[in-house]
């Protein structure tokens, strides 16, 4: 039964080839956006879940009231990483002090190489479940290592061992390679880390780190943790919450700064990133639930145009339904075989949707700022694939076989084809509801690219012909201000010279 219904399903799309082709290439199209939308949301879903221990992850953060409203900011002083370990050491597996992640300079030979890295603490690596090429991930236990990831390795080694070669960092510090690891992908939040190294030379060599070890109101590092087994981010926030609070110098910390820790789950740093009176508001997971309602409306608009275009050639499919149901037919069977000619329609536009993806990939890689690719080996992916063209054909079919299968034998196979008073009113509502889906994206594409170009164009506050910012990472440069300065002066090319800890742009 099932192979028959299929069988006339293609000839009807063979028999009407341009009636065919428009219908399968906008479900096409549809589809593909709503794929393209979905691989999208499927990456930000997926953000961090290369950590194995990525439930029991988390970041120490605190809030402070500041005029009266709470700010919520990642750096904590450096004496609360021994605080929990002495007080709620069994709430842990493992404790991190980590810098900030900074650029510094790395030499061998006559390579210089700047790339972005931290000084941390010797568990990292097991905590964050690296993927040692060489090496061991116990190499930050000496104090003068340095563990490299294999972009770095390979632009300072190429493709020779590093394992035991001493490179030096910033111009001034030897550190032997213990360890190359594979670089953190670009869907972590580690992605553009390229380096570590040990917490411990980085507190010897630091004058600002060695001056705030025992300092309660000196903010200027990270704090990570792993959770003990069977212990509750929430209880554990409310037991080390008012620890600061509880060692800070100044007069009543609680009545006017109220400083209060919590630990912020590594699920929810990428899209849960925003923060407001103290408070998670929400941040990238607004555009997942943005582009989710995107993407539903745009297939939802690809169903409705397979809806309307199949009712449209209602009139040459009566007669067809009145010959079937004068020989038999039930309504359930004729129902049946529309929704196979839709099954059939959606598959079709399916496996041209994946092209289309395809080949629009690195388009909207480039768009979206990722480096997503199809996961074509990945069973879940395929019925996920599969259940998506299954529910699209049953959605785009379900008027059409309901519409066409109510046809009446007698007046069909009469001539008289004439429809109730209220007949085309789900199509006039489906054609309605396109047109204004259609104009809703099309008014908010306008909206969304004028706000850009507002963007690009507005002013700044200040002049920008001529201004240059360089990136200095040479600490002679650093200590020697005035006389690189003076120099930049002497030149006749350059009027003046300003320093600053941060680019003028950021926030």
């Amino acid at each position: 039964m099932f192979k028959n219904y299929f069988k006339t399903a293609w000839r009807n799309l063979i028999k009407k080839k341009a009636f065919s082709f428009i219908n399968i290439v906008g479900l096409s199209a549809g589809m593909a956006v709503a794929m393209l939308i979905g691989l999208w949301i499927w990456n930000e879903f997926s953000f961090n879940k290369e950590f194995k221990s990525y439930n029991s992850i988390a970041q120490v953060m605190q809030n402070q009231s500041l005029n009266n409203e709470y700010q919520t900011q990642e750096t904590l002083p450096i004496p609360v990483a021994e605080e929990l370990r002495i007080k709620y050491g069994s709430d842990f597996k493992h404790i991190i002090l980590s810098t900030a992640t900074q650029d510094h300079i790395f030499s061998f030979g006559d390579k210089k190489i700047v790339n972005k890295g931290n000084f941390i603490e010797p568990q990292a690596p097991k905590v964050f479940t690296m993927n040692m090429l060489a090496g061991s991930r116990n190499g930050l236990n000496n104090m003068h290592s340095v563990l490299l990831s294999s972009s770095l390795s390979k632009s300072l080694f190429g493709d020779k061992n590093a394992i035991g070669q001493t490179i030096m960092m910033d111009d001034t510090l030897p550190v032997k390679v213990s360890g190359v690891y594979k670089d953190f992908s670009e869907n972590t939040s580690f992605s553009d880390i390229k380096f570590l190294a040990p917490w411990q030379l980085f507190a010897t060599i630091d004058q600002e780190t060695k001056n705030s070890a025992h300092e309660w109101d000196d903010n200027g590092w990270k704090l990570y943790v792993q959770m003990a087994d069977n212990t509750d981010f929430d209880k554990v926030s409310a037991k080390i919450k008012h620890i600061k609070a509880e060692h800070s110098k100044f007069v009543k910390p609680i009545d006017q700064y109220k400083p209060a820790l919590f630990l912020f789950p590594m699920s929810k740093w990428h899209l849960y990133s925003e923060f407001k009176n103290g408070e998670s508001v929400g941040g990238r997971i607004q555009y997942v639930k943005l582009f989710t309602l995107i993407g539903i409306f745009v297939l939802l608009l690809a169903c409705i145009n397979f809806m309307n275009l199949s009712t449209a050639l209602s009139e040459k499919r009566a007669k067809e339904v009145g010959i079937r149901k004068t020989v038999g037919s039930l309504r359930s069977q004729l129902v049946l075989q529309f929704f196979c000619e839709s099954l059939l329609v959606s598959f079709i536009a399916f496996v041209l949707a994946l092209g289309l993806v395809q080949l629009s990939l690195p388009f909207f890689n480039n768009l979206a700022d990722k480096k997503m690719s199809v996961p074509w080996l990945n069973i879940y992916v395929w019925l996920c694939g599969i259940s998506f063209s299954i529910i699209t054909g049953l959605v785009a079919g379900s008027y059409p076989a309901l519409y066409l299968s109510s046809f009446q034998p007698v007046k069909v196979l009469k001539g008289v084809f004439k429809t109730g008073r209220f007949a085309s009113l789900p199509r006039k509502v489906l054609v309605v509801t396109q047109f204004t889906v259609s104009i809703a994206l099309i008014a908010g594409t306008v909206m969304v690219y004028r706000q850009v170009e507002y963007a690009k164009s507005r002013p700044v506050g200040y002049s920008r012909n001529g201004l240059l910012r360089v990136d200095v990472h040479t600490k002679a440069i650093q200590d020697q201000f005035d006389a690189f300065r003076n120099d930049l002066l002497n030149t006749g090319a350059i009027s003046e010279v300003a320093a600053t800890s941060s680019p003028t742009t950021e926030v």
